[in-house]
């Protein structure tokens, strides 16, 4: 499996580079800090092992020749691409009124055209390579909207509708396009819930678990779209 993880140097992105990395397979992370980047692929690469292959690469996915660059990177050092994790994102909550045209910006670019980018320049690689991933990490704010996310349900409800006519283009080329959406997960930027308890929300893990079921699911079938809930609410 040679896979490349957008967002990867924290939260839902690094747990599904940690967890394919543990199953062997060669990762590329990307994300827009450096020395962040480098700091998640030495934790990935003690925690996978001996043998491990895990690289990073400082990347904006707003920026298309940069993450072009990442993508093309990977697959040359690798010898070709498998696998594509679209999972950067930003939150900003705030109600429309008082939304800023580049908090609007940079939720659209980043959650939605960045993983049209990234889609995009993996495409030749997979088809290359015979087939093979596309999973793109919306959320379920992409169908249950809530007030003050107006930017945040409009990039994921985007994104869905993206994994879906993306699927239908590509799936006769053996390349398998799903839509993985978490209900609340702990993150850096995740909707506030109203209470200072996080413990009944997903984590990382829990979305990397769903991504490796996909990985691993028959190829004669497609779930073309998940959609993963806490097993509890956060209300006493």
């Amino acid at each position: 499996m040679r896979a490349l993880v957008t967002g990867g140097s924290k939260g839902i992105g690094f747990a599904i580079a940690e967890a394919m990395a543990a199953a062997g397979g060669k990762v590329t992370i990307t994300g827009r800090d450096q020395m962040r980047v480098n700091a998640a692929v030495t934790a990935l690469l003690k925690s996978a092992g001996p043998g491990a292959d895990v690289r990073g690469a400082a990347a904006d996915v707003r920026d298309r020749y940069g993450i072009e660059s990442a993508i093309d990177a990977a697959a040359a050092a690798f010898g070709g691409l498998d696998v594509l994790i679209n999972n950067a994102g930003v939150g900003v909550f705030r109600d429309v009124e008082n939304m800023s045209d580049d908090e609007w910006r940079q939720v659209i670019d980043t959650n939605l055209t960045g993983a049209f980018f990234a889609s995009r320049s993996a495409i030749p690689h997979l088809k290359r390579a015979g087939g093979g991933w596309i999973i793109n990490i919306a959320s379920l704010a992409g169908r249950n909207y809530f007030a003050e996310g107006a930017a945040y349900c409009a990039s994921k409800a985007g994104l869905v509708a993206f994994s879906e006519a993306l699927m239908l283009e590509l799936r006769n080329d053996n390349i398998r396009v799903s839509c993985v959406m978490p209900g609340s997960v702990a993150t850096e930027f995740s909707h506030p819930s109203g209470t200072t308890d996080d413990s009944w929300k997903l984590t990382g893990d829990d979305v990397a678990e769903v991504v490796m079921d996909l990985l691993r699911h028959p190829k004669r079938s497609l779930p073309s779209k998940v959609e993963i809930r806490p097993a509890r609410t956060g209300r006493s």
